[in-house]
């Protein structure tokens, strides 16, 4: 094998890792995007939970206990 066929089997394995690699970067930004997204829901959704349940469940009311 030549030196010339060698080097230009080098260069179209970069090429095609260099591809690869701008892929994948560019699926994990899609994916924090895609993260931060769904944070921002759970978030909504606790705080909309948290406010049903405050606004459903009764308070006590306040009384002296019964040895007073």
């Amino acid at each position: 094998m030549s030196d010339e066929t060698r080097i230009t089997e080098l260069e179209i394995a970069l090429a095609h890792q260099t591809h690869t690699v701008e892929e994948l970067s560019s699926e994990m930004a899609a994916q924090g995007q895609r993260i931060e997204r769904l944070e921002k829901t759970l978030k909504a959704l606790v705080q909309r939970l948290l406010e049903l349940e405050e606004s459903a469940t009764p308070r006590a009311e306040i009384t002296r206990p019964p040895h007073y």
